[in-house]
Order: C-alpha cells, then sequence, then structure tokens
C-alpha cells in the first residue's frame, strides 16, 4: 500500500496529470510499472518506433536530438508520449545520466488510460499543443 501511495503522490506533481482526480491517478499507477534504470541507459532511440512512455521518478536523462543536447529532464517529466500517441519513431535519444527509478506505461495501458481518463486527453492535448506553439515561436519568431 506504500508503494502505491507513493506512486499517487508522485503522479499528482507531474504536470500531465495535475488536473486528475486521485481515483484517476490511481488508474494511471494501475497500468504502469516501476523499473529501475541504470546510468547510460539509453530510454528512447531517436527514429526507433516507441512502444511504451516513461515517466521520471527519480534521477535524470540528457536528450539529444541528431546528436545535439536539447536538455536534460527529472523528476515529473514525461518521455516519450509521443510516440503512444501517433506510433510513430521516437523524435530524440534519451540515456539515463544517473541512475533512475522510472514507472513505464506501454501503448495498450496508455490507450486504456486515455479512455477512461478524459481529463488527462485534454491535458495532454494543451500540452502537445503548447509544444507546438514553442516550437512556431522557436522557428517563426
Amino acid at each position: 500500500m506504500a508503494i502505491r501511495q507513493a506512486y499517487l503522490d508522485h503522479l499528482a506533481r507531474v504536470p500531465l496529470f495535475a488536473t486528475c482526480s486521485t481515483k484517476d491517478l490511481q488508474k494511471i499507477a494501475k497500468a504502469s510499472d516501476e523499473i529501475a534504470v541504470k546510468a547510460g541507459t539509453i530510454l528512447t532511440d531517436q527514429g526507433q518506433q516507441g512502444r511504451e512512455a516513461f515517466i521520471v521518478v527519480d534521477g535524470s536523462a540528457t536528450v539529444k536530438r541528431n546528436g545535439r543536447k536539447i536538455t536534460s529532464v527529472g523528476p515529473g517529466a514525461v518521455i516519450g508520449e509521443l510516440s503512444l500517441l501517433d506510433r510513430g519513431p521516437r523524435t530524440a535519444t534519451v540515456t539515463a545520466d544517473t541512475d533512475m527509478t522510472v514507472l513505464v506505461i506501454d501503448q495498450r495501458n496508455f490507450a486504456g488510460v486515455i479512455d477512461q481518463v478524459p481529463a488527462l486527453s485534454h491535458k495532454l492535448l494543451a500540452t502537445l499543443a503548447g509544444r507546438i506553439r514553442d516550437l512556431d515561436r522557436a522557428n517563426y519568431g
């Protein structure tokens, strides 16, 4: 029970899940698995088809696109969710800088959660729209 509560507490602090109810967070936690990742592990590989998304519980990772560092991510970051939505190739390579703990959710379970938790699909759409706007500003002013 303590582990489940820890998941819920962590998920509640993830911006993507911030508007979800406790009941919704329980569904997300149930659909995911916690795994330990060693430093140096590649979580996502640019160009490869994605089959899961990762929610960083602890540790940090570097995000690179075309070999160039884009950013670093840490607790609360969601990695790989785009491939779950369109089953397309990964847009970046993400490598663990430190040992990490992540929650992993695969395509089937992710789709089930999206169907069950309408607030999540709305938040996800808003998050993606924000990213598109940021990219648009960066490229076109």
